[in-house]
């Protein structure tokens, strides 16, 4: 059955999710903030500033007023960056009908407060509206070229996360089913500060050994932060957290390590981000760190990222700082 969807945010994610409903028969309205790239997808039917290449379906359409779309819709998906989140949600609340539900592709939380976004969407739209969120282990490119991917759709209700499922899956794209928001949104975060640090010691030239122990060690902090915060550690063993943890620490169209690399070849962040674009690790960073001290987990591996990011180190040094820590029990 024939679905129209509203996808806001036209990045090369957005673009992606767009074009993966859009092949699957479903009438697609994507949106983004700036005409002028609206006019570019329109005559050129492709996103070739984000995704290039990423010829468009007849049955997805680029527009730059939103609302009339979103009268119409029967699904709305977010792939805005987390700290214009609110921002579109004020946006399109005057236009939401009762009860109607969103989903987002956005990972990372609210800058400046550390939210998780299920919060941000609970305060922005009230208690009525079902939530979802789509994460896991997805670079837009390889969606687009319809390599098989693997995700986690998790939502407030189970038939809530069955519609989104059912909208998304095809023989190339199989979303997997949960109702754990925190663990699913809480591993997008964590895995982008991470992929910095991942960056820093490949750039680094500090080899596999020393990745595969960074990815390990990251992983137990996300569990420790998402279990305190009320997440599953079985979701953060999953796609939306080790998987994607895995996929942005080790290859190079994560953003993220790339950026993490950039630094440690003596870069400066601003630099790197002119090259790069939108790091969403160096909003993370913050965030997580302070939700870490909040609730008293120890993520030294977070800590050392937002040294660096604070210029209060060089890579190296917090990489010895990590080293010099007192010995201890694994699991601890």
């Amino acid at each position: 059955m024939s679905h129209s969807i509203v996808v806001l945010g036209a990045g090369a994610w957005g673009s992606a999710l767009a074009i993966v409903l859009a092949r699957n028969g479903h009438q697609v309205s994507l949106w983004s903030i700036n005409p002028q790239h609206v006019q570019q997808m329109l005559a050129t039917r492709q996103n070739s500033q984000f995704l290039p290449d990423s010829h468009f379906p007849k049955n997805l359409s680029p527009v730059t007023d939103f609302i009339p779309a979103l009268i119409q819709a029967q699904a709305i998906l977010f792939a805005v960056p987390s700290h214009a989140f609110r921002e579109t949600l004020l946006k399109i609340t005057p236009h939401c009908s009762e009860n109607q539900g969103i989903c987002w592709a956005t990972k990372g939380l609210e800058y400046d407060t550390g939210s998780l976004l299920h919060d941000v969407a609970r305060e922005v739209l009230g208690e009525s509206h079902p939530l979802a969120v789509l994460s896991g282990p997805s670079f837009a490119a390889e969606v687009l070229a319809g390599l098989p991917t693997a995700v986690t759709i998790a939502a407030s209700s189970t038939e809530y996360a069955e519609s989104w499922v059912r909208l998304f899956h095809n023989q190339v794209f199989r979303p997997y089913l949960s109702t754990d928001l925190i663990g699913v949104q809480l591993g997008g975060a964590v895995k982008n500060v991470m992929a910095i640090a991942a960056g820093i010691t490949d750039g680094l030239k500090l080899g596999a050994n020393t990745r595969a122990a960074l990815i390990t060690r990251g992983l137990a902090e996300m569990v420790r932060l998402g279990v305190a915060l009320g997440g599953q550690t079985e979701t953060l063993m999953g796609l939306a957290g080790l998987g994607d943890l895995v996929l942005t620490c080790t290859d190079n169209q994560s953003r993220n390590r790339r950026f993490g690399q950039a630094l440690a070849s003596g870069q400066s962040q601003s630099q790197a981000q002119q090259q790069l674009g939108l790091i969403e690790g160096v909003y993370a960073a913050r965030e997580v760190q302070r939700l870490a001290q909040r609730l008293h987990i120890d993520m030294p591996i977070v800590t050392q990222v937002c040294r660096v990011l604070q210029q209060e180190c060089t890579p190296q040094e917090a990489v010895q700082l990590l080293l010099a820590r007192e010995l201890k029990r694994e699991y601890q």
